[in-house]
């Protein structure tokens, strides 16, 4: 299954970081949160990636073109050319590189890219928030459900829009405005989607959050798997201290890959989540 990853937008509320790239290459940890976010998907297997870019997509690109030569230790022979790695970076990812414009929407980012994507469910998020959702059981969730598409809902206190969500929270049910004090749920991303979605974005013009979305809750094909669990987006210089933060301490919660000490090999591990602890996410069907 493909990850389509929206990394194309300006960024406006953080420009004194997207003035000089795209926000999703705005580092935390000294790595892109961009990185961070495939990094999430690829501990769950999921590792061939689509990348929507549009505002300042030539800093993804050449990211990713320079990957393999800056992480590595290397001998270059300058006569021949030739270039020895020592120790190349172990990412087996697959990585698709969209110029979606530099005006699109994030359906029309969507839009653009489905020849990449292909006629088969795939996921699809945002390049600038993190969390510890548990990718597989979204992908469980979903395809018991059998809905067009299914989206995340996480807690968020404040600016946000919130969902409107059935009694027994499997189906998405309208949008509202969020209050302060309101404790609902919200759009956190981490969308799973089926190629019928596609139908219902028109232009480069279309937000993928109103028309397409509002279209998928009319028709009863939009799902709700709740995440009560880590999740934060990254908007502001704020947010990005934040994410800082966290990122520094030892029970990060979506820090799927730790780096030992240097000169020792990397390590797959799971984050620090009891499952079992976890409210069932696996509602009873509508």
């Amino acid at each position: 299954m493909k990850v389509v990853i929206l990394a194309g937008g300006l960024g406006t509320r953080i420009s004194e970081e997207t003035s000089v790239r795209p926000k999703p290459m705005v580092e935390i940890g000294g790595k892109p949160l961009l990185w961070h976010v495939m990094r999430h998907y690829a501990h769950y297997g999921l590792k061939d990636f689509v990348i929507c870019c549009g505002y300042k997509g030539e800093y993804i690109k050449e990211f990713f073109l320079n990957y393999r030569n800056l992480g590595s230790d290397f001998t270059i022979d300058l006569g021949s050319g030739e270039v020895n790695f020592h120790n190349p970076v172990d990412e087996d990812w697959k990585v698709t590189l969209i110029d979606t414009g530099a005006d699109s929407m994030t359906g029309g980012r969507v839009r653009r890219a489905r020849a990449a994507i292909g006629d088969s469910p795939f996921c699809l998020t945002y390049g600038d928030g993190v969390s510890n959702v548990p990718i597989d059981r979204l992908l469980e969730y979903h395809a018991e459900h059998g809905k067009w598409a299914t989206v995340t809902a996480v807690r968020q206190p404040g600016r946000f829009g919130a969902l409107g969500m059935s009694d027994d929270g499997v189906s998405v049910t309208g949008f509202r405005e969020k209050g302060l004090d309101d404790g609902g749920h919200i759009n956190g991303g981490f969308y799973v989607c089926e190629p019928e979605v596609f139908d219902l974005i028109e232009d480069d013009s279309t937000i993928w959050e109103r028309d397409p979305m509002d279209k998928l809750v009319d028709q009863n094909q939009l799902a709700a798997f709740r995440h009560d669990d880590f999740w934060q987006c990254m908007d502001t210089l704020r947010d990005k201290s934040y994410l800082e933060e966290v990122w520094a301490q030892p029970d990060c919660p979506w820090r799927m890959v730790y780096e030992k000490a240097s000169g020792q090999p990397r390590e797959w591990i799971r984050t620090d989540i009891d499952h079992a602890q976890i409210p069932n996410r696996i509602l009873t069907a509508v």
